[in-house]
């Protein structure tokens, strides 16, 4: 007899990530096919480098947020804080080198970036949103049983016997 696969917390992150990947190589595909056939060699290439930045900077979050989730949520905020900057510096970056140099399509490039981040992020959105989280509710005995709130006075529900709450 089989029994129910185990559920991981990390199970929704993992398939963002998967179908993240999966969105990505499909944009490589259709974009370095549609770059070739609109502008030549020059449209591979800004296809390829418009998949690498805009695959980069989504799919990297996605990571850190799936490697840093068992950290305290101070330490994470700072991770997450900090791997936007150094991505935004590192895109800075790439594309200030390339603006030197003319072997790819600049309207290709710009293209490829924009669909590579609003399809790596739907396609994240998509894998995170068909992943079937379990749900645990608390009955209301469980939420009453430590006697009442903190402060002694009465819990919703409790009531005297002519159904008017009671007055501590």
């Amino acid at each position: 007899m089989a029994t129910a696969p185990e559920h991981h917390p990390d199970a929704p992150l993992r398939a963002a990530l998967r179908y993240g990947v999966a969105g990505l190589i499909a944009l490589v595909v259709v974009s370095a096919v549609l770059g070739s056939i609109i502008a030549g060699v020059a449209g591979l290439w800004g296809a390829l480098i418009g998949s690498a930045i805009g695959g980069f900077f989504i799919l990297t979050t996605a990571a850190l947020v799936l490697f840093s989730a068992k950290l305290e949520s101070g330490i994470q905020g700072m991770v997450m804080l900090a791997s936007w900057v150094g991505k935004l510096l590192v895109v800075m970056i790439v594309i200030a080198v390339l603006k030197q140099f003319d072997f790819y399509s600049r309207g290709t490039l710009f293209l490829t970036v924009i669909a590579a981040l609003l399809i790596v992020l739907g396609a994240e959105t998509f894998g995170l949103l068909r992943q079937r989280v379990p749900v645990v509710t608390a009955s209301r005995s469980d939420s009453v049983r430590g006697g009442g709130r903190a402060t002694g006075g009465p819990t919703p529900g409790d009531t005297t016997p002519d159904d008017q709450p009671k007055q501590d």
